[in-house]
């Protein structure tokens, strides 16, 4: 059986990645593709259990350090009960949110030593690492308007959300420095245009990347 493809969205806050995602699930379910969308932190039950920790910030006093164990102690359980049994079924995952959050919001951003990320990454990654990464740039202050404007007035921005502006100047930041640094599995999508037109963007880094794996209808 041919092992399923994973795709992930990488990108700041507001960038449109859950949307982008719930579309190029829809896109490859139509190409008679099995797909399963999933995000970090969560995608398990237990992961959702830290996710909700995480993001209420209860874990900030801890530092960025405790953090990135916190999100690595998901992702493990992500990846053993969901994103490699399903790749060995042959069917493709589209997660957003991976391991490159970590290295950019608690390494990057938190200012964790470089090594400290590698290493935990390499435990906890192993060999499920993406197969396309997807990183949805734009400008934090647009971002983070979006951001404010899906959550509403009624629900307070959340652990990362709060953060300054400098810290999602960082961010964006370090996410176009891991594009660089791993152009083979790495695309950058300009993320300021309409949904729409992002999603054509999307699109096209998919089947440039992955065009050996999908059905020859595929446009």
């Amino acid at each position: 059986m041919t092992r399923g493809r994973f795709i992930t969205l990488e990108g700041g806050e507001g960038a449109g990645k859950s949307a982008q995602a719930r579309r190029l699930v829809a896109k490859l379910e139509a190409l008679g593709i099995e797909t399963i969308p999933t995000r970090e932190p969560g995608g398990t039950p237990h992961a959702e259990q830290l996710r909700e920790v995480i993001l209420s910030g209860a874990l900030r006093p801890l530092g960025p350090a405790a953090e990135a164990i916190a999100f690595s102690a998901a992702r493990v359980d992500h990846i053993d009960a969901l994103i490699a049994p399903a790749l060995a079924r042959g069917v493709w995952v589209v997660s957003d949110r991976f391991a490159d959050s970590t290295r950019a919001y608690q390494g990057a951003a938190g200012e964790l030593d470089p090594d400290f990320i590698a290493r935990l990454e390499q435990v906890t990654v192993g060999e499920s690492r993406p197969d396309l990464t997807l990183v949805l740039d734009l400008p934090p202050e647009q971002g983070l308007a979006r951001a404010a404007l899906r959550r509403g007035a009624q629900t307070g921005a959340d652990r990362f959300e709060s953060e300054g502006l400098g810290f999602h100047r960082t961010l964006r930041d370090a996410f176009l420095k891991i594009a660089r640094e791993e152009p083979a599995r790495c695309v950058v999508i300009d993320a300021r245009a309409e949904e729409a037109k992002v999603a054509a963007k999307v699109w096209a880094a998919v089947r440039d990347r992955l065009g050996a794996y999908l059905p020859e209808e595929a446009s």
